[in-house]
């Protein structure tokens, strides 16, 4: 049994409540649990408890044994002169206070339901299972699992609002530059994300705003900053490019040994850095104000439109600058812009309207209620136990629940995880 099972069952009110008594056999009326300390110090605050006649506020603090107390020297820290009542699941030695009267106990064990304790002990039990709850998931409410996934899905914006808060920090509140560097790293999607973010914050975007009028002129920065004109390759559009770069370097004092190296490795060629850059390139010549766009775009609709772009002429015919292919129109695809919505756009939507005031938690819902669900191997095995993702929404969330609170054994914070204690 773990402290964390024992604060559950103390902040929820999940024992017998009538004709408790101290361990002494004194009255106990709880009129408030208090609230959850999750930092140092005693475990709940403002707690406000009658024990016998007397009315107490202050802190109660939980122990699995009453000897506990002495195990984390509590008697030594002054925090816990207040402490009214000790709330034990086993009862093991009188805990006393600074004036040696004993502090009142409360032992759970004696007042709290057995199928709980059960379902707890069913729920926690050591096997060999994906996620705890793996057995008894498939029968969950639809409802209360409808309700938990949506509240995962904002969780999890929030948590991709901390990547963006630190770059905004970092860029004195450009949401256009952070937008950019967000942008370019699901540009390199897995295998070259970090490589592409690394690109992303070489460049201060003021070059990008000097230089988006000319595709060929933004494309040389791009592929220049990406270390990709290095050879020597005798090709026209390659030289061009080269000397092109040769130029922006020196006007503009371009640095760019902090740019990790691109992957072609193990990559379908229409996903080749290559490719993505020259995509890249187009978006920004063909929208000077993306970020404004995005901002104000409210459908799925309209991303598909804003972001139907393809690569120069050159890359028509080819995946790499020395070796020609068919001829091929490499347009963004809807699952590559998918991705860019469920990535960075809605994450930068969220964050930049909670950041203004403005409530559109409705909005965004919806947009990731419209794009199909992710595939990977949490969203099969969810699927598997139970067919429960239908959208990028319950796929966002899904990830969020397996990290967040499956692989860490948060059962106690979770939704699924209640409704299966409470049967």
């Amino acid at each position: 049994m773990q402290e964390d099972f024992l604060h559950y069952i103390w902040k929820h009110k999940k024992f017998r409540f009538n004709n408790l008594e101290t361990t002494t056999g004194e009255s106990i009326v709880v009129t408030s649990v208090g609230q959850h300390n999750f930092n140092s110090g005693p475990d709940f605050f403002n707690a406000k408890i009658k024990v016998g006649d007397q009315l107490w506020a202050g802190n109660v603090e939980i122990h699995i044994k009453s000897s506990d107390w002495f195990v984390h020297s509590h008697e030594q820290d002054k925090a816990y002169d207040n402490v009214v009542l000790h709330v034990v699941w086993e009862d093991d030695t009188e805990v006393f206070r600074k004036d040696n009267t004993p502090i009142p106990t409360l032992q759970l064990k004696d007042v709290v339901d057995v199928t709980m304790l059960n379902n707890y002990e069913k729920l926690f039990a050591k096997q060999n299972k994906w996620i705890n709850c793996e057995n008894d998931f498939p029968s969950t409410d639809d409802f209360v699992l409808t309700n938990w996934l949506e509240r995962l899905y904002l969780e999890r914006l929030e948590r991709k609002s901390e990547t963006i808060n630190t770059l905004l920090v970092a860029s004195k509140n450009d949401w256009e530059s952070v937008f950019f560097k967000m942008l370019t790293k699901n540009f390199g999607l897995k295998v070259n994300g970090e490589s592409f973010f690394s690109l992303g914050q070489s460049i201060d975007f003021s070059i990008i705003r000097k230089t988006q009028s000319n595709p060929h002129v933004l494309e040389a920065f791009l592929f220049g900053q990406a270390g990709l004109l290095k050879q020597d390759i005798e090709n026209a559009y390659y030289l061009d490019l080269k000397n092109e770069y040769k130029f922006l370097k020196q006007k503009f004092g371009l640095q760019n040994n902090q740019v990790l190296p691109l992957q072609f490795f193990r990559l379908r060629p229409s996903n080749f850095p290559t490719i993505r850059l020259s995509q890249l390139a187009n978006l920004y010549n063909k929208h000077q104000n993306l970020f404004s766009k995005v901002i104000e775009s409210n459908k799925v609709e309209d991303f598909y439109e804003l972001f139907k772009v393809s690569t120069s002429d050159f890359w028509e015919t080819h995946y790499t600058f020395q070796k020609t292919s068919k001829t091929s129109i490499k347009t963004l695809s809807k699952s590559f812009v998918d991705l860019l919505l469920i990535n960075t756009i809605l994450p930068i939507k969220f964050c930049y309207a909670k950041q203004k005031g403005v409530e559109i938690d409705s909005e965004i819902i919806k947009i990731a209620t419209a794009i199909t669900s992710e595939k990977n191997n949490i969203i099969s095995a969810f699927n598997n136990l139970k067919k429960v993702s239908k959208s990028s929404l319950d796929s966002q969330a899904l990830i969020q629940l397996k990290t967040e609170y499956c692989d860490k054994n948060n059962c106690l914070k979770c939704a699924v995880g209640n409704q299966f204690l409470n049967r």
